[in-house]
């Protein structure tokens, strides 16, 4: 098991990529901790886990709440010991064009997307300091590389995300904690839904693999960048879009 008796917190946690993620790893031996603003379904998919035989517990997390974060970190680590991963999943769209994009609308996304980030990141790395040790993988988006109609605050937020992944990769790399993003490309999840059938049949003709991509396609590769498999990846965007760029 790739990732055996590590500890991974997990935002986001409670559906799509995030669920997809905490099961993966606990199914590679991971202690999973499983976050979210949703109390009742993050509590859920823990139980879920543990009646499955894995370690996994839920936590009522808003990653806007500093202290809120800071009291889970110390929790973890007052009852587990360590954190070795931290997977910052957690991510909204409140999307609008640039000529009718409120204040709020701009401001929530960055909150949330972007300084979510850099919270839960805070509030997590000194104890991977202390270990000399740990993994930070960031979820940015396709739209963090080529910009979308319509997503001014969400390409802004996925853009400064790879520019955190980038930075502490070089300020933490000496201290043995490796830092990563990944870039899904349009993958099937709840926000998803949302869209008209026409707009996802775009998304699938603009894909080389004429298909939407599942969540558990980009939990492999968290899975892969936590695990010593990618000792030597760091600081990378890594692009997961079944080729949509090309």
């Amino acid at each position: 098991m790739k990732l055996k008796d590590k500890v991974a917190v997990i935002t986001g946690a409670a559906a799509g990529i995030g669920q997809a993620t905490a099961r993966k790893f606990a199914s590679e031996g991971a202690t999973v901790i499983l976050c979210d603003l949703a109390k009742d379904a993050v509590e859920q998919e823990a139980s879920n886990l543990r009646s499955e035989g894995y370690a996994a517990t839920a936590y009522s997390l808003d990653v806007t709440d500093r202290a809120g974060i800071e009291a889970l970190a110390a929790d973890v680590i007052e009852k587990i010991g360590r954190i070795d991963i931290l997977v910052n999943n957690a991510g909204i769209t409140l999307d609008a064009k640039v000529t009718r994009m409120t204040e709020d609308q701009f401001d929530r996304v960055i909150d949330v997307n972007l300084k979510g980030v850099f919270n839960c990141t805070q509030a997590v790395v000194g104890a991977m300091l202390e270990q000399q040790s740990g993994v930070i993988l960031n979820a940015s988006s396709v739209v963090g590389i080529y910009g979308n109609f319509g997503q001014t605050n969400y390409a802004a937020s996925k853009f400064g995300v790879i520019g955190f992944t980038k930075t502490w990769a070089r300020e933490l790399g000496p201290k043995g904690i490796r830092v990563n993003a990944v870039c899904p490309g349009f993958i099937e999840t709840d926000i998803l839904k949302t869209m008209p059938e026409k707009v996802l049949d775009g998304f699938r003709s603009n894909c080389w693999q004429r298909r939407l991509g599942s969540p558990k396609e980009i939990a492999n590769v968290y899975a892969f960048l936590a695990s010593d498999d990618a000792s030597f990846v760091n600081g990378e965007a890594i692009e997961v879009s079944g080729g949509l760029s090309i």
